[in-house]
């Protein structure tokens, strides 16, 4: 398996958990409500389910891969400005730019401008 594949595969299947999650786990909801975002938690949970399953079904077409991928990575940053914002340490704002970051590597790959 090559480094793309296994990124975007990681990062489809962690966005799809994450909105999961996100529905389901009461230490998330404490969390949503921790970041001001309690009413916006379902309708970023389908996000997160879109755009890790945007992610899968890209792979089968770079177009949807790079659109699911941008809309991540957008999400990412303002998941970042939301964890500046309240103050949290850095440790807590590593894994939204470290997906930010995964999120920027598969434009870059997909898109093959570059």
């Amino acid at each position: 398996m090559d480094y793309f594949l296994t990124i975007v595969l990681f990062t489809g299947i962690s966005f799809v958990a994450y909105g999961i999650n996100s529905f389901i786990s009461k230490r998330m909801k404490k969390e949503f409500k921790r970041w001001g975002l309690e009413s916006k938690r379902k309708m970023i949970a389908y996000c997160q389910l879109v755009g890790g399953a945007g992610l899968l079904l890209g792979l089968e077409s770079n177009t949807v891969l790079i659109l699911s991928s941008s809309f991540l990575g957008v999400m990412m940053l303002v998941a970042i400005g939301v964890r500046i914002k309240i103050k949290d340490n850095i440790s807590d704002i590593l894994p939204a730019l470290a997906y930010l970051v995964l999120s920027v590597m598969i434009i870059y790959e997909a898109s093959g401008l570059f």
